[in-house]
């Protein structure tokens, strides 16, 4: 299949038919691939739009850092939260890849930014990155105002399940001065967090 075709494939009503595209541009991929990926990112057709996130997941490193070019200097909401999922995408298919220092600046930049749901996905992205991208979660929970981000951040820590963010929510949850909302959060979190490293004690 022609790259036009596959690209044709990725507004397919069939999911099965735009998974196979997806790892079908990512194995036959020249150098228009990626920038024309990213194209797709602001399109009005979410399926379109959330198979270029795909696609550029299963492409992997290659993409990280136009997406987080793109994540910074975009004004489109819809642009920009694409840009963080496809870098959560990312980590998800290439666990074992370090994630650049400039994609983990640029995510942190991003945290800040004026609309919620870039800062949301951008948490998300974090939080799947895992312990390279926890300290600038813990040290935004430290900072912000925001509690709708403070409580996406404590989520995310519980899911990462390191010892570190265990002892952040422990004493988030014991800070009495902390909203009550966000120690609420930290509390389940917590617990979650707990169950996930006894689960992983227990596997052989």
């Amino acid at each position: 299949m022609t790259q036009d075709h596959l690209f044709q494939q990725l507004k397919h009503p069939n999911p099965h038919l735009r998974e196979r595209a997806s790892l079908e541009l990512a194995e036959t991929r020249d150098e228009t691939t990626i920038p024309r990926l990213i194209d797709i990112l602001g399109e009005e057709d979410v399926t379109y739009r959330r198979a270029a996130v795909k696609a550029l997941g299963v492409i992997g490193p290659d993409a990280t850092m136009p997406l987080v070019e793109l994540l910074l200097s975009s004004k489109n909401v819809t642009i920009q939260s694409s840009c963080a999922k496809g870098l959560t995408q990312i980590a998800v298919n290439y666990p074992d890849v370090p994630f650049p220092n400039e994609a983990l600046q640029g995510l942190k930049t991003a945290l800040h930014d004026p609309n919620p749901v870039v800062g949301l996905t951008s948490v998300m992205a974090l939080g799947e990155i895992g312990v390279p991208g926890q300290d600038i979660l813990i040290e935004t929970l430290e900072t912000t105002d925001n509690v709708a981000l403070a409580v996406a951040i404590v989520n995310a820590l519980a899911t990462i399940g390191d010892s570190r963010g265990a002892e952040i929510l422990t004493a988030l949850v014991n800070d009495e001065s902390a909203d009550s909302y966000v120690r609420e959060s930290a509390t389940s979190a917590l617990s979650r967090l707990d169950l996930v490293r006894n689960n992983s004690r227990q596997r052989p």
